[in-house]
């Protein structure tokens, strides 16, 4: 993986079941900076049954009249679909991941090559599912909503029975959009004492304050939803950034990566050369004869740094001038017996 935040453009569904709309979505996410475009694998009679409800927010963003069922089977991507998309993920140089959601969708993903799974949140607790995921020892990314602490230390366990490499557990709150009171990034404190993971964050936000914080708190990657049009029918889009609004959100992650800087405190170049002009020296309040003995009031600070630093201010009161010196020159130790 790069070095830097791997950031992960979050197509899902928005594709809206057309594999035309869907190779959009890895243009704009090639446009925007991203690193990896992330799809879903899945079909509708595998993933929910015929009478299973939509969420709250499912509700509020399709018809009220179409069930879970009918509105996934609109979402779904051909397996030949989804061969041509990670085609030309290649081709368009940004790396391909998708989310399965049955044994043989990762069957399947692991054999057209994919590099590394995600795992979406409502599968966390599911350990068989977690044990074959991990036994094909790809780099997994494992999001966390809707979770307790201890179910999220139950599946890193479940997963590290079967595979020792690459696992990111990602702090995230599911619902579409999710209020930033919501966002709880100090749990990513809470994901580190984890041992032998990285950790990052999956955001449902409208806006992007949350994803700087994430990545200013240390997180390794950041997944938020796109859309090429945030008007388009579907669950998701209302609540996904368009191509312009994540190529904001990758410069913004750049720019606050670049402002992290070092863990050692020391000035940098520019720093040095202000210094100079910035920092004050000890110099003559005013005319002071030789022989005069030396007192806080004949003394003060001034710009530039051309002389003794102040803390050396104590070394000269009461000590005997032994030259002229005139207002606003340098005091030097070799100006006093």
């Amino acid at each position: 993986m790069k070095k830097g935040v791997y950031i992960i453009a979050e197509a899902g569904v928005n594709h809206n079941g057309s594999i035309e709309i869907a190779k959009k979505l890895v243009d704009n996410a090639v446009t925007a900076g991203a690193d990896c475009v992330k799809f879903q694998t899945f079909t509708a009679e595998n993933l929910v049954r015929k009478e299973s409800p939509k969420t709250p927010y499912q509700l509020n963003t399709t018809p009220k009249d179409e069930s879970h069922y009918e509105m996934l089977k609109k979402l779904e991507l051909t397996k030949k679909d989804q061969i041509d998309l990670f085609e030309y993920c290649k081709k368009k140089g940004i790396n391909f991941m998708s989310t399965p959601y049955s044994f043989e969708d990762v069957d399947f993903l692991e054999k057209i090559g994919i590099d590394s799974f995600k795992i979406a949140s409502a599968q966390l607790t599911e350990s068989p599912f977690l044990s074959y995921i991990a036994r094909k020892n790809k780099p997994i990314f494992l999001s966390t909503g809707m979770a307790f602490f201890s179910e999220i230390l139950n599946a890193v366990e479940k997963i590290r029975d079967f595979f020792s490499g690459e696992l990111t557990v990602m702090q995230c709150t599911t619902n579409y959009p999710s209020r930033i009171q919501d966002a709880n990034l100090n749990v990513i404190h809470s994901l580190r004492s984890i041992p032998n993971i990285k950790v990052g964050y999956s955001d449902h936000v409208t806006n992007n304050l949350a994803c700087i914080a994430a990545v200013a708190m240390g997180v390794t990657s950041v997944e938020k939803h796109f859309t090429i049009d945030k008007n388009m029918p579907g669950p998701d889009h209302s609540s996904s950034l368009n191509c312009d609004d994540f190529k904001t959100l990758v410069n913004d992650i750049r720019l606050v990566e670049k402002s992290l800087g070092l863990y050692e405190k020391k000035p940098n170049e520019i720093e040095i050369k202000n210094s100079f002009a910035m920092k004050r020296s000890i110099v003559c309040k005013k005319d002071i004869k030789a022989g005069q003995k030396i007192s806080n009031d004949m003394l003060c600070f001034k710009r530039p740094s051309s002389g003794l630093c102040p803390s050396n201010l104590e070394f000269f009161i009461g000590k005997t001038l032994n030259k002229n010196k005139k207002a606003d020159q340098n005091l030097y130790y070799n100006d006093v017996n």
